[in-house]
């Protein structure tokens, strides 16, 4: 699966793990960036992975920022998307398998790298379950 990605500063160094951790997975990645740690402005990263997410239907994408708060706001600014901010495996599962999140938003300031990657692999590993499900989801847009 490719996978697109998207940092702040704040979320370079953990972007940069969660990287080569998904190229030990056997997926392939999209970095859209920022490529150091000088302050920079997280919708300028938030847009390039949610439009990649709407244009390959089917493609989960992975953001960072500090508290996760300001990149996920952005991406779902998009009709399209479904970011969902997350802080356990638990809450990474239940977005994918009830609200059908396309995207995950981790606040790199309040989780370690091996917290991030094991929500990640439950992220991605996770299918949306349907049913009821999915009569909210397609509510969501207004």
């Amino acid at each position: 699966m490719l996978i697109p990605i998207g940092a702040d500063h704040a979320g370079f160094k953990t972007k940069q793990i969660l990287i080569d951790y998904l190229l030990s997975l056997g997926h392939e990645v999209k970095d859209y960036g920022c490529y150091s740690e000088d302050s920079i402005d997280y919708p300028d990263y938030a847009h390039p992975v949610a439009q990649h997410v709407i244009k390959h239907p089917g493609t989960l994408g992975i953001l960072l920022c500090g508290s996760g708060n300001g990149i996920s706001m952005t991406a779902n600014k998009h009709q399209e998307i479904r970011c969902a901010l997350c802080w356990t495996t638990e809450i990474a599962q239940l977005a994918r398998q009830h609200n059908d999140a396309n995207i995950i938003s981790l606040p790199a300031r309040f989780i370690t790298s091996e917290a991030a990657k094991e929500m990640v692999k439950v992220f991605l590993e996770t299918p949306f379950e349907g049913g009821r499900h999915a009569n909210r989801v397609v509510k969501i847009p207004c």
